[in-house]
């Protein structure tokens, strides 16, 4: 619990709220993040009285976790709304490189650099190598799709975009398999069938299903339209329906929310109620990222980096700066990107709000010996992340659209003159 006055709580809610709505406009031009200035706030809160937070205000307890959980879940689905290509094998193609090359790439080698640089035992390794394998669908808006309905933002933006909508549930099971072998139990076929193949089948089932009777109650129905409505609160229901059940039934609900968000996407994708539904949601996440960077940034200043060990330091930048974008690079080897696209794609694999919740989740199922030392490492690879990626991801996103939009403006000047 936080040892603060209620006054000053309000205080600090209230200006999250101002903030969150007035400080987007004007860091448009700037090459700021509303993340990076969040978790600066809180390291600098740190160094006050103001606030105090117990020792370990990441890991103890399950109210961190469930607010974490609440968070990806909405990410994941505005991430699928903002989707405007449809579904399909070849269409995201991009997408399954990242996912199926770059991200296995990227736990091995975590994985590896955990047992045998770190130092850590395997399933702890495995732990780490899973919470930071997956980009993140939270902190990457200046990387992502516009809203619906926008049009086709070019390869990169789509694929960042989709890739951090499905890749938080593939991690999942390997969190599972680390708990599984840190107990000591010997279960990889039921792992591999039950908490990998059978929860991947129910979450993708169950988000289809959801996804198309949302879409049908929304669009469809003549005389109970939701749409009608314009009342954006209906995204949230639909996220929070979807990954309750899927979780009642024992399924992947990270893949589930993201699935049926694609499917809504599709029905009637032309309608304006999806632009108001994304919005809505990305209003709720964003206040509740604001007030978990802001614990963040206290707990950086605070000891949460006290485990970290220089080769704990340099694991966690050279995710940020070598594994991930050699992974993705790998990833799209033979492909016909443009050399800027892969390198855009490769860079900009942001870790964030996904990593903590799977160490949440971890760490009040298990315990550790690890714990402090993997906090620390992941700790770092997140505000580095952060730091980083806010500064970066405008200008270099800015460049990339000039110059797709300079691709389109000469295959459209070829297109004329070739015409009689």
């Amino acid at each position: 619990m936080l040892a603060i006055s209620y006054p000053l709580l309000l205080l600090i809610i209230g200006a999250l709220l101002l903030l969150g709505s007035w400080l987007p406009m004007l860091l448009r031009g700037l090459p700021l993040s509303l993340p990076m200035l969040c978790l600066l706030a809180g390291y600098g809160l740190s160094f006050t009285s103001l606030v105090t937070l117990p020792a370990a205000p990441l890991g103890g307890g399950d109210g961190a976790e469930k607010i974490n959980e609440i968070i990806v879940v909405l990410a994941l689905m505005e991430a699928g709304l903002r989707l405007d290509r449809r579904f399909g094998l070849r269409r995201w193609a991009s997408v399954w490189r990242l996912l199926l090359v770059a991200m296995p790439v990227t736990i091995v080698a975590l994985l590896l650099l955990g047992h045998y640089a770190l130092g850590f035992g395997w399933p702890a390794s495995l732990l780490l190598a899973a919470a930071l394998a997956p980009t993140d669908p939270v902190l990457a808006a200046d990387v992502q799709t516009g809203p619906p309905g926008s049009g086709d933002d070019g390869e990169t933006r789509f694929a960042l975009t989709a890739e951090a909508g499905l890749n938080d549930g593939l991690a999942f099971p390997f969190i599972l398999l680390a708990l599984m072998m840190q107990k000591g139990l010997a279960g990889f076929g039921h792992w591999l069938v039950v908490d990998t193949i059978g929860d991947l089948a129910i979450g993708l089932a169950v988000g289809l299903a959801i996804g198309k009777s949302v879409g049908l109650l929304l669009f469809k129905l003549p005389a109970i339209k939701l749409s009608n409505t314009g009342e954006g609160l209906a995204a949230i229901g639909a996220t929070l329906l979807c990954y309750a059940i899927t979780t009642l039934l024992h399924g992947n609900g990270f893949v589930a929310v993201f699935v049926s968000a694609i499917a809504i996407r599709a029905t009637c994708p032309e309608d304006a109620f999806h632009v108001t539904m994304a919005e809505f949601a990305a209003q709720v996440e964003r206040v509740l990222v604001m007030l978990i960077l802001l614990v963040l940034g206290w707990g950086l200043g605070a000891g949460l980096l006290k485990a970290l060990t220089p080769m704990g330091a340099v694991v966690a930048l050279a995710l940020i700066l070598l594994i991930r974008p050699a992974s993705a690079l790998l990833s799209f080897w033979g492909s016909r990107e443009s050399r800027l696209s892969r390198l855009l794609m490769g860079f900009f694999g942001i870790r964030g709000i996904g990593t903590l919740f799977y160490l949440q989740y971890a760490f009040n199922r298990q315990s550790f010996p690890e714990r402090d030392a993997i906090w620390s490492v992941c700790a770092l690879a997140i505000a580095a992340s952060v730091l980083v990626h806010g500064l970066l991801s405008k200008p270099a996103m800015a460049r990339a659209d000039a110059k797709r939009g300079q691709r389109a403006a000469r295959r459209s000047g070829d297109l004329l003159t070739e015409r009689p």
